[in-house]
């Protein structure tokens, strides 16, 4: 679906708007996952509802590849993401969790958002020392 919108200021969220008909049509509900591409720069995200609005987020990072800046006028192409969500486990990780099925239990429950928040964590860590600590963490959060 394509539609055109302007590049919202920040207050309270740098985004672009969604008009309600192109979500419905859409038809993956209020928050649907959906890939969305302005000026040929393409992320995946989701439709958030803020203040009775729906808005698709638009980081610096994003809005700088599209080539867009607050105020534009874009043609935005919206797309429902159909893709499963896949977060790749480092190494170590992964084999701390098939350690203790407990816990490769619960991460496997988790949302996309819960695994990328443990991923990050890990990979992160600048020293060994740190990574094994916050593994350790994340074995111990997700047995409960």
């Amino acid at each position: 679906m394509r539609f055109h919108t302007l590049v919202e200021a920040p207050e309270p969220m740098r985004g672009l708007e969604v008009p309600p008909e192109v979500v419905a049509a859409l038809g993956g509900g209020a928050r649907p996952p959906v890939t969305i591409t302005v000026n040929g720069h393409s992320w995946k995200s989701r439709v958030a509802i803020l203040r009775g609005r729906h808005l698709l987020g638009l980081g610096n990072a994003n809005r700088q590849a599209a080539g867009v800046a607050i105020g534009d006028e874009v043609e935005v192409e919206l797309e429902l993401d159909t893709e499963p969500r896949v977060v790749v486990e480092p190494e170590d990780f992964a084999r701390a969790l098939d350690a203790d099925p407990l816990a490769r239990a619960a991460y496997d429950d988790l949302a996309h958002s819960h695994k990328r928040a443990h991923v990050r964590a890990v990979e992160s860590a600048k020293k060994p020392e740190t990574r094994r600590r916050r593994i350790e963490k994340a074995i111990t959060t997700l047995r409960g």
